[in-house]
C-alpha cells in the first residue's frame, strides 16, 4: 500500500507539502524519543498542558486551511482531519459519536503511534492528541455560528491495556 495523501516536494528547497501545507517526515522513534524526553524534563502534567494549547491552535489552523483548500465546511472538515491524521501514521482515528450542535464527540484511536513505539510504557500515553480534537471542534463551532467551546481528554488508552484509545470531547460548561 502506498501513502493515501498527496505529497509534493519542492525541487529547490526540499520542502514537503500536503494540500499546500509544509510537512515534516520523521521516523516514529525519533519523534517519540523527543516527546518522552521533554515529558521527563517538564513532567507529564505540565507538558500535557503545553501540548494541549499548541495542539488546539494547530488543529484550528489546519481545519481553516483545509476547508479553504478543499471547499469543505463543518463536520466534513473534522472528518477530513481524522482521515489525514490516520494517513500520516499517527494511528487510525474515527468518530464513535459526534454531535456538532453540542460540541461533543467520542473519537476512537486504533494502533496509536505512541502505544506501538512504547510497548513497555503504561498509562495514558496519547494525551498529545486531546488539544487537537478540541481545536477541531472549536473550529466547527466557530464556523457554524455555535458559541460553545469544547474540551477534550483521553479517557482510555491502549497504554492501559485496552485494545484502543478513546478521546472524549465535551462542551465547556457556561
Amino acid at each position: 500500500m502506498q501513502p493515501q495523501l498527496p505529497i509534493e516536494v519542492d525541487a529547490e528547497t526540499g520542502v514537503w507539502t500536503t494540500d499546500k501545507l509544509p510537512m515534516l517526515y520523521v521516523p516514529r522513534h525519533f519523534f517519540t524519543n523527543n516527546h518522552t524526553a521533554v515529558e521527563a524534563a517538564l513532567g507529564r502534567e505540565k507538558y500535557a498542558q503545553i501540548l494541549y494549547q499548541a495542539g488546539h491552535k494547530s488543529a484550528y489552523y489546519w481545519c481553516d486551511k483545509e476547508a479553504k483548500q478543499h471547499g469543505m465546511s463543518g463536520l466534513d472538515v473534522y472528518k477530513h482531519y481524522l482521515k489525514r491524521l490516520s494517513q500520516r501514521g499517527w494511528g487510525l482515528f474515527s468518530f464513535s459519536e459526534v454531535d456538532a450542535a453540542n460540541a461533543s464527540a467520542s473519537i476512537k484511536l486504533l494502533n496509536s503511534s505512541f502505544v506501538l513505539q512504547q510497548p513497555e510504557a503504561h498509562g495514558k500515553l496519547c494525551y498529545m492528541f486531546a488539544g487537537w480534537f478540541a481545536g477541531a471542534m472549536d473550529w466547527v463551532s466557530d464556523t457554524g455560528g455555535n458559541p460553545l467551546r469544547s474540551v477534550c481528554s483521553e479517557t482510555q488508552c491502549g497504554g492501559e491495556g485496552h485494545d484502543h484509545c478513546v478521546f472524549t470531547v465535551t462542551a465547556v460548561a457556561a
